[in-house]
């Protein structure tokens, strides 16, 4: 049992103050950041400076992509809007009125996450409904990239304050 004892004291499982959480939440918004609307934004930057082929690449990619997210929406759009109003609803419930940090962190993972779902949708109706293409496509798809930075930026923060606010409360408890 010593061993077991040891390695829990080593190994921090809290979610705040484990390593790995963060590291998580620096990637999950990377790669939010990095695909915008399903397509990579070094692509988008080269579709913009060549043209050609790597403009029709994009406009495929972003065609498929949009099509895909609005058909998943507009078949089950009430389904999944109670059933993210559902968990999240759950794990604010056992995250603040239960004090499971677990259900605290993941919250902070997934809140954010569906506003960049939200305004995924708002500007892919805004491209299929201007029939989008070249600069109007890569001005757009900038756009909808810099608010999800934006509500990165925000959720980070945010994050961080409150799980140094979390560690540091436990950390005097104890």
């Amino acid at each position: 049992m010593d061993v077991l004892d040891t390695a829990l004291e080593v190994i921090d499982l809290r979610s705040f103050s484990n390593l790995w959480y963060w590291i998580a939440l620096a990637a999950l918004w990377s790669s939010v950041s990095h695909w915008v609307l399903g397509v990579p934004h070094d692509m988008i930057q080269r579709a913009r400076r060549e043209g050609g082929q790597a403009q029709a690449d994009v406009e495929d990619l972003v065609r498929i992509n949009i099509n895909r997210l609005l058909h998943v929406f507009d078949s089950g759009a009430v389904l999944i809007v109670a059933l993210a109003a559902f968990w999240l609803a759950a794990l604010a419930v056992l995250g603040f009125w239960y004090d499971v940090e677990f259900a605290q962190a993941v919250l902070l993972l997934l809140a954010p996450i569906l506003l960049v779902v939200w305004t995924s949708v708002r500007a892919s109706r805004r491209i299929v409904a201007e029939a989008a293409t070249g600069e109007a496509l890569y001005r757009r798809l900038t756009i909808h990239r810099r608010v999800v930075q934006v509500i990165g930026m925000l959720a980070i923060t945010v994050t961080a304050f409150y799980g140094t606010w979390q560690n540091l409360s436990v950390s005097i408890l104890n």
